[in-house]
């Protein structure tokens, strides 16, 4: 099993969600995040004073999956959340041990 996050611009979330969703992946988690890459922030205007926002809101997306799941995930994930802009995110995936689900004990392929 493999766990996949990703970071992506907040407007990309339906679609990422939907094309995840047309693969038969349904479970995720998702959080509202802030960071910067090389986008490096932007300057934006208050009340006639400008300042420096280095953080850009991102979301976050947790999936666990099996190994055979992979390669579809990041697939559907690149072809929604890609703008060809700079700041489009990134995706990790990471190894996964061991995975229980909490109400029944089912473990591994069983519990994703």
């Amino acid at each position: 099993m493999k766990k996949i996050e990703a970071i992506i611009k907040p407007f990309k979330m339906d679609d990422v969600r939907e094309a995840l969703a047309d693969i038969d992946i349904n479970g995720m988690t998702v959080s509202e995040v802030k960071g910067f890459g090389r986008q490096k922030g932007h300057t934006e205007l208050y009340r006639g004073a400008e300042y420096m926002v280095d953080f850009l809101p991102k979301v976050k997306i947790e999936l666990v999956v099996k190994d055979e799941d992979v390669e579809r995930c990041i697939e559907a994930i690149m072809s929604t959340a890609q703008t060809g802009k700079i700041g489009d995110g990134k995706i990790f995936v990471m190894p996964v041990e061991r995975v229980i689900r909490i109400r029944t004990g089912e473990e591994d392929d069983e519990a994703v």
